[in-house]
């Protein structure tokens, strides 16, 4: 197969898969990571540090999907996000960062996003968000979209619920939405479809881990359909309901309708009027088709489909969309096996921090740099950000502690998330609460199950 020249902020996938890839060829990606959300969703932690900074095992959320491309072998991204959250990045990269910075009074979904970049992209594109966190094997996502010339291929696994307490949080928090609905928004009326092909099979109770491989074309098609402006609650259903859409019977449509110019114009916003005809080599064999395309009665209806869309359902290792309060104290207590997962080699405790009774540190917790703890504290099951200030006598377990920290003698705190330059004075009991930056608890302080974001202010989930 003929191999494209390099352009920028692509990745050739023989090159990035190695000896884990599975194709001979060369085929070029442009790699996008979405950092400009505001967290919505968490907005006790967002309100005062930007989503894509929050620190997870004391490294800013985005660090993690830049490391997934990086170790893939991507060698350039484009990283879009907000100017003051690229201000404040101080990421630990070979890769070249191309940031392309959005006004802090524009509203952008995903699509929109992506279609604000489209000059830039001019190969088949990857898009990730900067809450991932995972140790997938990226070319397994991307194998599904190579092999089956697929116009999507996505990342999934199945839905976790967080184990731990949330802070502030009442009683059992029901899902926001329900599989039912989820499927509805993904097929729009699943029995309108069951209908037609009476032995497809349906799963439900998956998570979106916001890992997409899309055709070049598809961006084409947002550029010119600006309606879409989410990829994961518009794009990707309506590519996913379009699948059931047979290429013929529309071309037949159109031919009836070429006399009708306002329709032709409406039809030349479908999707498949941006997909380019290809010749026969790069038409999947039957023979390596996976098993969505030959299941029950959609043979000819998917196989023989331009539009086609694949997941890879992520059975083992670790995927967090990090978009919750739950799920960002979650991903800290798993990212000691993640690091070790990923073969990094670095010490949990740093170098430079100063700690008296290195016993009493729990060898699962993570303690950064220029830290001091004295004599006779423990921390167990921990994660403790920069140049904090712990002294003697005090007890961490299943915490959270942001950098510039102060904890005062004889403190306890158990399940809480204490926000950057928080001062926990002398004997103060805190357990299960959200403590935000700059927030200073009196002495013998106690605390369960709030969330204290403001001066004098406590707030309820």
């Amino acid at each position: 197969m003929r191999s494209p020249r390099r352009r920028r902020h692509c990745c050739p996938v023989s090159e990035a898969l190695g000896a884990g890839g599975r194709w001979s060829g060369a085929m070029e990606f442009q790699a996008v990571v979405m950092a400009a959300g505001g967290g919505s969703r968490m907005t006790d932690l967002t309100s005062s540090i930007p989503k894509p900074l929050l620190p997870v095992g004391n490294r800013p959320l985005l660090w993690y999907p830049l490391n997934l491309l990086e170790r893939a072998g991507f060698e350039e991204v484009i990283v879009i996000t907000r100017k003051e959250i690229q201000k404040m990045l101080n990421l630990d990269t070979k890769m070249k960062l191309d940031f392309v910075c959005i006004s802090d009074n524009m509203d952008m979904g995903t699509a929109d996003s992506l279609r604000h970049i489209h000059q830039k992209i001019k190969t088949d594109v990857l898009v990730l968000s900067c809450d991932l966190i995972t140790d997938v094997d990226l070319y397994k996502v991307v194998d599904l979209f190579r092999t089956h010339d697929a116009t999507l291929s996505m990342l999934m696994k199945k839905t976790h619920e967080p184990t731990e307490v949330v802070p502030g949080q009442k009683g059992k928090k029901k899902p926001e939405v329900s599989k039912e609905e989820e499927l509805t928004v993904l097929l729009g009326h699943p029995r309108v479809h069951v209908i037609w092909h009476p032995r497809m099979h349906i799963r439900t109770g998956l998570m979106d881990a916001h890992l997409y491989c899309l055709k070049k074309y598809v961006v084409d098609f947002l550029v010119e359909n600006r309606t879409i402006t989410s990829l994961r609650s518009e794009l990707i259903p309506h590519l996913v309901r379009k699948q059931f859409s047979s290429p013929t019977s529309l071309q037949q449509g159109l031919d009836n309708k070429e006399e009708d110019q306002k329709k032709k114009e409406q039809a030349s916003l479908d999707i498949y009027s941006f997909i380019k005809e290809d010749n026969s080599l790069l038409k999947p064999a039957p023979d390596n088709s996976c098993w969505n395309d030959h299941r029950g009665d959609m043979n000819e209806t998917l196989h023989e489909g331009k539009v086609r869309c694949y997941v890879h359902i992520m059975k083992e290792g670790l995927c967090y969309r990090v978009n919750t309060l739950g799920l960002y104290i979650e991903a800290n207590r798993q990212v000691p096996k993640l690091l070790l997962n990923l073969g990094l080699e670095e010490p949990l405790v740093h170098g430079s921090a100063q700690i008296t009774d290195r016993g009493m540190v729990g060898s699962d917790s993570i303690i950064g740099s220029s830290t001091q703890v004295g004599e006779k504290t423990s921390i167990k099951h921990s994660i403790i950000g920069s140049m904090c200030t712990i002294k003697d006598k005090v007890k961490i377990t299943n915490c959270i502690i942001m950098n510039s920290v102060t904890i005062e003698e004889g403190c306890c705190l158990q399940g809480s998330v204490i926000c950057h330059n928080a001062v926990i004075e002398k004997g103060a009991d805190i357990k299960d609460c959200l403590i935000g930056s700059d927030q200073k608890l009196e002495t013998k302080a106690k605390h369960v199950n709030e969330v204290i974001v403001g001066t004098e202010q406590l707030m309820e989930i």
